[in-house]
Order: structure tokens, then C-alpha cells, then sequence
């Protein structure tokens, strides 16, 4: 019987300190994250420097939770993972410095790991028969990829945003509405609840010779100018069809690009990841989407969308798998790109 593999995840890419301690990279022993939405909700967004302080704070405590949470030793960890990149560097570079301190006192191996490719990995721990190759839809508050996951740590980017990501337009409509920090959730949350998507007709832009590729930044002006105009003849603004119509916009775009991409390549399943994947009108539109295509489908528990360790610690257990090593010289890489090594 072989050994199973535990692995220590930590990230620190944003504004969650987390950490976790994942079993042969599916199954989830603990998953301890600690959250500064409420202290970013008073400045309108992620503050960086405060940020940094935060995971200063927490990062000791939230790694000895998880530990204790799973019921193991540094002892018993096979190795360390950690996020290098992308994100702001100085939260990055609290995660690589706790890691990299508890590797060499462990004697440990020091594991680095891609954020996005984390995200894309959340799906392997709630869906035990997802294995490459598939095409995932990564979108979050900084990334927007459609990505060919051709095998484990293996990547190709066939689309992504030039401009806005989509996670990044829901919080700048959600602040124009006054609807305030994060946007994603409460602009999804008011949609559902009292807006018409079909109310204001925003644009779904298109890169000329770029098929997979997105653009966000139209749609966000367009809204803008909307309320602008609205303001300028007196017009009373209705908030939830602003934010129902503007996300049902980012949601075609999301979707026919992800499946019309999945039909070309003939890719039989799309998995989704990242924030915006606890989406609701996403979810409903890419379900109905698949179902007509004959698509598979899949995506993480919303506690999985957003920043967490668990998924590091999954993407951890692959790169440790085929080998990969980082010395003490890992430093973090705020712009590091899908499947840089």
C-alpha cells in the first residue's frame, strides 16, 4: 500500500491568510482561512500595505490551526507549499517567509506554487474523476484565462482578458451603484433578487482575431455612462437592473467564449474557477450551456472559489509529485504568468 502524501499549503497572495493540510492532493484535512474583508470594505478595496500587516499578524496562527485542525505534525508533512505568485508582493512575501522558515526547520521540501493554477486546481478536491486534459474557465478579481489544462502542472492559455478582468468590472459597477466592497457577491446578490437582465442592453465586446479573448472595460464605461446620463436627465436609476443587465453582459461573454472554445478544441469537460465561480447567474448560464453542448461541468464549493490554501496545497501535491523543488532562495513573483516555472 503506498504512502499517502500530506501537504502543507499556505497563501497569502491578497487579503486571506490561509492555510491548510491536503491528503494526496484531493482530500481536504483542514482548510483554516482568515479573512480582512471587513477592514478593505472601509477603504472601498485591498489596501496593500495593510494588507501585508495583516498577514504579518496572522500567518503563524492560522499554519498552527491547520495543523491542529488536521491532527498532524510538521513532523508528518511531506512537504511545504506556498503561493509566489501572482498577487501584491508583500503579501506574498509573508507566505514565502513563513514557508520557507518552516521548511528548513522541518527539513521539509519547499514546494512553490502558481496562485491561478491553485484555483484551477479547488477542482480537484470536490471532483475525484476530473483528470487532464480539460478546459477551465479562471475568473477572478486580477485573471481572466481560459486555460487548457493538458496534463497535471502542464498549461496552455488559448484567452484571456485584455483589459479588466471580469471580477475587477464587478467591483467597479458595484461601487459605481453604490453598492460598495467586494462587488462580486452583492452585485450577484441584488440581481437575483430584484433585477431584470434584460432591462439595459450592455455591450458584449469581441477582439477582432482574438476568438477566446475577453474585454471587460467596454461594458464597465458602458454602465458608467449610463448612470451618467441617467444623472444628467433626471432619471431615476434603477440599481438592481443596472447590476442584473450589466452582469448578465459578463456572463454571456464568460460562457459562449468558454464553450465555444471547449467545442473547437473538442474538449469534453469545463471546469471553472477562481471568484467569480461562486457566481450565480454564472453557474445557472454555463450549467444550461454545458447541458446543450454535452459538455461535463464542474466548479468548487464557493468556499473553494475564493483564496484559500486548500487548493494550494492540492497544486502542491502535483508539482511535488513530478519533482519540483524550490530552494531558500524562492522569492515571490507578483506577475508571474500560468505555467512559468
Amino acid at each position: 500500500m503506498e504512502k499517502d502524501i500530506l501537504i502543507l499549503g499556505i497563501e497569502s497572495s491578497c487579503d486571506e491568510t490561509a492555510a491548510s493540510v491536503v491528503k494526496n492532493g484531493r482530500t481536504v484535512m483542514s482548510n483554516v482561512i482568515s479573512s480582512q474583508i471587513d477592514i478593505h470594505t472601509l477603504y472601498g478595496g485591498v489596501v496593500p500595505e495593510i494588507a501585508s500587516r495583516k498577514h504579518v499578524e496572522r500567518i503563524n496562527q492560522v499554519i498552527g490551526q491547520a495543523l491542529k485542525d488536521a491532527g498532524v505534525t510538521l513532523s508528518e508533512i511531506d512537504a511545504v507549499s506556498v503561493t509566489y505568485g501572482p498577487g501584491l508582493v508583500g503579501a506574498l512575501l509573508v507566505g514565502v517567509g513563513a514557508a520557507k522558515a518552516i521548511a528548513y526547520a522541518a527539513g521539509k521540501p519547499l514546494v512553490g506554487v502558481h496562485h491561478i493554477e491553485g484555483h484551477i486546481a479547488a477542482n480537484y478536491l470536490e471532483h475525484p474523476d476530473l483528470e487532464p486534459p480539460f478546459l477551465c474557465l479562471v475568473v477572478s478579481g486580477g485573471h481572466t484565462h481560459l486555460v487548457r489544462v493538458l496534463e497535471y502542472g502542464k498549461f496552455e492559455i488559448i484567452g484571456y482578458t485584455h483589459d479588466d478582468a471580469a471580477g475587477e468590472a464587478f467591483d467597479k459597477v458595484a461601487r459605481a451603484i453604490g453598492l460598495g466592497y467586494p462587488g462580486g457577491p452583492k452585485i450577484d446578490k441584488l440581481a437575483a433578487k430584484e433585477g431584470n437582465p434584460y432591462a439595459i442592453e450592455f455591450p458584449r465586446a469581441k477582439i477582432d482575431g482574438c476568438e477566446f479573448d475577453f474585454s471587460f472595460s467596454g461594458v464597465k464605461s458602458a454602465v458608467l455612462n449610463y448612470l451618467n446620463g441617467c444623472e444628467m436627465k433626471g432619471i431615476e436609476v434603477n440599481r438592481a437592473d443596472v447590476a442584473a443587465s450589466f452582469q448578465q453582459a459578463v456572463v454571456d461573454v464568460l460562457v459562449g467564449r468558454a464553450v465555444g472554445a471547449a467545442k473547437k478544441l473538442g474538449e469534453k469537460r469545463i471546469a471553472v474557477a477562481g471568484g467569480v465561480a461562486s457566481n450565480s447567474a454564472l453557474r445557472a448560464a454555463m450549467k444550461q450551456a454545458c447541458d446543450e453542448a454535452g459538455l461535463g461541468l464542474c466548479y468548487p464549493s464557493p468556499i473553494y472559489c475564493t483564496d484559500n490554501a486548500a487548493m494550494i496545497a492540492s497544486q502542491g501535491y502535483y508539482e511535488y509529485m513530478a519533482g519540483t523543488r524550490h530552494g531558500l532562495d524562492l522569492n515571490a513573483v507578483p506577475n508571474l504568468k500560468i505555467g512559468q516555472r
